[in-house]
């Protein structure tokens, strides 16, 4: 099938699209966009393929797709401005903010602690269904009594899902106006950004702008470790615990309505362009000025991750991955950006990041449902691309 690339590079970005391009022919892209912001400019903003593979519909310019684990990233920026506005200290602990969380040995969990992946909390005791998922009041009870899987600071494992709940109800607590980390997000960051996206996807919007996402919902993913392929549908294993099930990261779709509507997964269920991504990490590597965020935050962010007593090795994923304030980092597994860069990779392949050093803003989402976690090969084209050619800019201006 001949795929028509739309959209525009700017001169200079020509290998973006090329690569993009080359996605379709060659790496099995089905529908997707890529768009990138340097400097404050956006330079590449890039959309192709089909949205539904079963009606053959195309992509648009305004087609919104769920970006799983990506929205980690868009969900992390709102602790970023509550950081910014003195209403969160990172070396403080939660139960400051929330004193119901200091239950079954929670008491001296720090903000940073949490938001790195080192409570020990990636999964739930008790039963959660999309049911207590849509009562914030309902699932802060269960997440305060929830007791951690081992001595908070000494290990990480990948909270694949309750991450972004344990973030949703600081915000809450911290928020003079107690709203929902959705809701904050909307005002605070969509809105003043004129975002296409959202961690609380309404009803209003009409599902011709959804893609469809493609492929095995459970595909095994490739490039990691043999014993999380061989453990990672054992009901036992931290990372089906964290992934699979109770809610289960699928608690994001829906047949009706292809996502969830008026649910809010800030850790899973984000849905969005990739020019939304791009711009809001464009704004965060360039200073944040559109959003009043202080130096001091932003120097947080690019700062290297603190890692956990026991080192970097993740409990869930069983290997090495690195995680600071809500965000990920450059690792050996997950490489991207220079090293004050964070960002966020979705499963299925989407992928969002701020570098700062080089003042890049970055979004790549597809529909089709890719199976390396470490990086999927579309997006690593893009950015290799990319990096090919920023570096050659930033050698002609040191020159």
């Amino acid at each position: 099938m001949s795929i028509t690339v739309e959209g525009e590079v700017c001169p200079g970005f020509e290998p973006v699209r090329d690569a993009f391009a080359k996605n379709f022919a060659r790496r099995h892209e089905l529908g997707g966009a890529c768009a990138v912001y340097l400097r404050g400019e956006k330079v590449v903003d890039l959309w192709g393929g089909i949205r539904n593979k079963a009606t053959g519909e195309p992509w648009q310019e305004d087609t919104m797709v769920l970006v799983y684990s990506s929205t980690k990233g868009l969900a992390a920026m709102t602790l970023a401005l509550a950081h910014s506005r003195g209403w969160l200290d990172h070396e403080e602990r939660v139960a400051t903010y929330w004193p119901e969380f200091a239950q079954q040995g929670k008491a001296a969990i720090t903000v940073r602690q949490l938001l790195a992946h080192q409570a020990g909390l990636f999964a739930f005791d008790e039963p959660v269904d999309r049911a207590t998922v849509a009562d914030l009041d309902r699932l802060a009870v269960v997440m305060a009594r929830q007791k951690p899987a081992w001595v908070p600071g000494t290990r990480h494992g990948y909270h694949g899902l309750t991450l972004g709940f344990y973030e949703g109800e600081l915000i809450r607590r911290v928020d003079p106006r107690h709203r929902s980390l959705g809701q904050f997000f909307q005002d605070e960051i969509a809105t003043p950004l004129g975002l296409d996206f959202y961690i609380r996807l309404p009803e209003s919007i009409p599902s011709t702008r959804l893609a469809h996402l493609a492929g095995r919902r459970l595909a095994l993913p490739r490039g990691f470790p043999l014993k999380l392929l061989l453990t990672a549908f054992s009901r036992r294993s931290h990372v089906y615990r964290s992934l699979g099930v109770n809610p289960g990261s699928e608690v994001v779709r829906d047949e009706k309505w292809i996502y969830a509507r008026n649910l809010e997964v800030p850790a899973g269920g984000g849905v969005g362009t990739a020019r939304a991504i791009a711009k809001a990490y464009g704004v965060f590597a360039t200073g944040g000025r559109e959003l009043g965020l202080r130096p001091e935050t932003l120097a947080a962010l690019a700062a290297p991750p603190t890692p956990p007593t026991h080192g970097f090795h993740d409990e869930c994923l069983l290997a090495d991955v690195r995680y600071s304030l809500g965000f990920a980092k450059p690792s050996p597994l997950w490489a991207f950006g220079n090293e004050h860069s964070f960002g966020a990779l979705g499963a299925g392949g989407s992928m969002g990041y701020a570098d700062p050093d080089a003042g890049i803003g970055y979004g790549y989402v597809t529909s089709q449902m890719g199976t390396s976690l470490p990086g999927d090969p579309r997006d690593v084209a893009l950015r290799k691309a990319l990096d090919s050619v920023t570096g050659a800019a930033w050698g002609v201006a040191a020159r």
